[in-house]
């Protein structure tokens, strides 16, 4: 080979050398995948582009992040119908960036008066039912919206449900994540005629990317649009409830419906290192994600990392303790004394924190000593700065499968959480309000406001801890803390524990052999929780959003505004 072309390979080596290493320096690698949305204006983070789109829009037409959440909200509940909807409970964390003011809202319904433990023994019922008429509780979500909007709106009411409006009337495609949960409840929809009829075109469910519409909800939500709230609760909705109820053999009373009023609560909170994290209390479950980062701030975040063996051992047993406290002392506070300030305490946390065995697993965690599913999420901050953290559910895949006759909407299963233990805080009762699961978060240090969720039944409040801690102790961005590989709760309790194949392989071979038995889901498992953030910087005037990939959604910016 002659000597000159020897020399034109070795420049020609080293050019390409010299120019892969200045694209590499250029383009350096992450760990994530998705980018987060940066704008100085609104963000609307949703599972369900559309319902983000449709939030977005009502910004640019000068809506609060209050009004884009409701119109979000309400698209939500026509996509996802298995998810969320008018049949259903919400709750809100606001943040108010001019007054520096948090609020939270429990939007959450209570039990028919007749729906008691005594009603349920005449009916040779000794468990409470997942299922049917008699989990079915006053649906929170309508009167959620208007409390809101009537404290935070700017727009008319009206005008936030035309989106909502529209997609049920034309329909939409359905999008790949909401196909896989549609194939998964079809058996179940079969035992109520209407719900097959309206959910189960042809027999089945609807194909990915099929057209579904309903007519039916259009015209409900126009109802609720036009009569505001009462239309719901007193009005033409209502009856149409009572007599579903009533053809079940439910106990639903027009006083149970017409009564029923949202309440404004006081967001409770921990510090967390250098940040304090915000949930609503009880009768939800965000003190357990609460406990949880107590338990965990009681060591320091391990040196290797947040998949490392020794941190999410650490994660895993501080679950364990934080959910057996929640199971034994959670419930509704206005029928029973739930000990919030001594479980949120840092003492309490210590000495739960004592009980974790660095080598083992721990397989039967009993409640501390005291001295004394399936849903929807989203977040929106408005170009002020003001953050809406809310969420919203029907609990089980489409409730109680029970659909509302000629109204378009299934009704939720949330009593199905209510305990038949007259010992327990949960017990159930009349005009009580069952345990939730369902939690929004809050989170900020000096400038920094974020809102976020994580949505999942019994996985929110581990799947809260993990994201705070991803950001707090990890350094992570709000995009990064959603995507990091999760582990959660198995049903089959003890030490079984659901995670991502994500999470290295000699990490997971290390917790099995300190005892922790592994479910391996696939790298963005669904059952890990579908989450949304946005994060406002006061100081910059900068705001962030986040969509996790496990949905079908994205955090859509608002367009700047028209000249």
């Amino acid at each position: 080979m002659p000597l000159r072309f020897v020399r034109v390979q070795v420049l020609v080596f080293a050019l390409l050398w010299m120019v892969a290493n200045a694209i590499a320096q250029g383009n350096p690698d992450r760990a994530y995948g998705r980018s987060m949305v940066v704008t100085q204006y609104g963000i609307v983070a949703t599972s369900y582009v559309q319902a983000s789109q449709a939030g977005a829009r009502i910004l640019e037409q000068g809506g609060s992040a209050i009004d884009a959440g409701i119109a979000a909200n309400a698209v939500l509940g026509v996509a996802e119908p298995m998810m969320n909807g008018i049949g259903g409970d919400l709750f809100a964390i606001y943040w108010d960036a001019k007054t520096g003011k948090l609020y939270g809202l429990n939007a959450s319904g209570w039990a028919p008066r007749g729906l008691t433990m005594e009603h349920l023994r005449s009916k040779g019922i000794t468990q409470m039912p997942e299922f049917g008429i008699d989990t079915v509780t006053v649906p929170g979500a309508v009167d959620g919206w208007a409390k809101l909007h009537g404290r935070f709106g700017k727009l008319p009411w009206a005008q936030l449900f035309a989106p909502a409006i529209f997609h049920a009337r034309t329909g939409y495609p359905v999008p790949e994540m909401i196909h896989g949960y549609w194939l998964s409840a079809a058996a179940r929809l079969a035992a109520d005629p209407e719900s097959q009829r309206l959910y189960l075109p042809n027999g089945k469910a609807p194909e990915l990317g099929q057209i579904f519409r309903n007519p039916e909800l259009a015209d409900t939500l126009s109802l609720i649009a036009n009569q505001g709230r009462d239309a719901f609760y007193k009005g033409p909705i209502a009856q149409s409830i009572l007599k579903t109820s009533a053809a079940f053999g439910g106990t639903m009373t027009a006083e149970d419906l017409g009564e029923f009023s949202a309440d404004w609560v006081e967001p409770i909170s921990t510090t967390y290192r250098d940040w304090k994290v915000y949930e609503i209390p009880p009768n939800g479950d965000g003190l357990a994600a609460l406990e949880m980062l107590n338990i965990m701030e009681q060591s320091p975040p391990a040196p290797a990392g947040p998949l490392s063996t020794a941190e999410l051992h650490n994660r895993i047993e501080a679950m364990k303790l934080a959910y057996a406290d929640i199971k034994a002392f959670d419930g509704d506070p206005r029928f029973s004394t739930i000990p919030v300030p001594e479980l949120l305490s840092k003492s309490f946390a210590a000495k739960r924190a004592k009980l974790i065995d660095p080598a083992h697993a721990n397989c039967t965690v009993a409640p501390g000593a005291l001295s004394g599913s399936d849903t929807t999420y989203l977040s929106v901050i408005d170009r002020e700065g003001d953050i809406l953290s809310l969420i919203q559910s029907n609990y089980d895949l489409f409730g109680s499968q029970i659909t509302v006759r000629g109204r378009g909407f299934a009704l939720q299963n949330r009593g199905a959480l209510f305990s038949l233990d007259p010992q327990s805080p949960n017990a159930l009762a009349g005009r009580k309000r069952p345990f939730h699961t369902i939690i929004p978060g809050f989170m900020e240090r000096g400038t920094e406001h974020i809102g976020f969720g994580i949505m999942g039944g019994m996985n929110q409040p581990l799947a809260h801890a993990q994201f705070v801690s991803n950001v707090v102790d990890y350094h992570m961005n709000i995009q990064a803390a959603l995507e990091e590989a999760r582990f959660t709760v198995s049903g089959k309790l003890g030490c079984n524990i659901v995670i991502e194949s994500r999470v290295p392989a000699d990490t997971l071979h290390e917790l099995g052999a300190m005892g922790h038995v592994l479910e391996v889901r696939k790298q963005y498992s669904t059952a890990m929780g579908r989450g949304q953030a946005v994060l406002d910087n006061a100081e910059t005037k900068i705001h962030y959003g986040a969509s996790d990939p496990r949905a079908d959604g994205a955090a859509e910016a608002e367009g700047p505004p028209k000249p």
